[in-house]
């Protein structure tokens, strides 16, 4: 690099069109610089970690008149590809892609073939995607629900197990399950399973149906089966937790009234019973649920 009078070659020009050296191009400009004062391309390249080959590539192209040429080129080809299709075949798709506005561009190939037009399916995506850019073609929202994520349905019948409970002792929660169960085929039992995280106690019952009244009848099995008393069942959202008459409401009701029912979409599934361990030990303690 060259410096004369104090300031850097055609710093007057740069500063008439407003643009200034990018990055990059300061970085090439510390290599010419570095090797204007020592004259080694091998200590050059292995001062700032570069290659030979792209030392000498940028050493050809730069023009110590014109920084300029030390700017990345484009990369865009010389010769772009050029729609072959008419007019007339832009509007035949238009309108076809009108009348049905959820066809791709597989169906509407097939449909132009049909009319005796001799068109590619990479053809027919090309100009909807032409016809797009253009704003004659424009997508119909689509129905349904709006975003990605449903809103979540009220549970009255449950709420969110708080992050601040504690799980210490037998009882504190039980997970409840459902599973189906098909000893021969066309026979389909619903088996519910209760355990508890703790002391790993199962309670299992078999029915044919998972309704609230069969989810009832077992909530009260579990409470006369486990040797402690419960303090708290977690199940997943299924609607046989979920009151859905006058009698099953009354059943749900009565058979939790003396305790907690959680909800936690990613509870451990009990499937299969196991032989009771001993308890694990948790050091958390244990915060009152009020």
């Amino acid at each position: 690099m060259q410096v004369r009078d104090g300031e850097l070659p055609r710093a007057r020009q740069l500063a008439r069109t407003g643009k200034e050296l990018s990055r990059e191009a300061r970085t090439r400009l510390a290599w010419m610089d570095f090797y204007r004062r020592s004259r080694n391309v091998v200590r050059t390249c292995r001062h700032f970690g570069i290659s030979r080959q792209t030392f000498y590539r940028w050493k050809l192209r730069y023009d110590p008149q014109n920084l300029a040429t030390l700017e990345q080129r484009s990369h865009r080809p010389h010769r772009r590809r050029q729609p072959t299709w008419s007019s007339s075949l832009a509007d035949r798709v238009l309108a076809l892609r009108l009348r049905y506005p959820r066809w791709g561009k597989d169906k509407l190939a097939v449909l132009l073939r049909q009319q005796k037009l001799t068109v590619s399916t990479s053809m027919v995506g090309r100009i909807l995607t032409q016809l797009k850019r253009q704003g004659r073609l424009v997508e119909a929202p689509r129905s349904g629900v709006p975003g990605s994520r449903r809103a979540l349905r009220s549970r009255p019948y449950a709420i969110r197990k708080p992050k601040q409970y504690a799980v210490s002792q037998p009882g504190d929660l039980v997970e409840v399950d459902t599973l189906d169960v098909r000893p021969l085929p066309g026979v389909v039992f619903k088996q519910f399973t209760a355990r508890d995280v703790v002391s790993r106690w199962d309670v299992i019952q078999a029915h044919t149906r998972a309704t609230a009244f069969t989810a009832a009848q077992f909530l009260d099995t579990l409470l006369h089966r486990m040797p402690f008393p419960i303090r708290a069942l977690q199940v997943d959202g299924g609607s046989e937790f979920a009151p859905s008459s006058s009698n099953s409401a009354s059943s749900v009701a009565c058979a939790c009234s003396c305790c907690r029912l959680v909800l936690l979409n990613s509870m451990a599934r009990s499937n299969a019973p196991t032989a009771p361990t001993p308890r694990s030990s948790i050091k958390s303690p244990l915060v009152p649920w009020r």
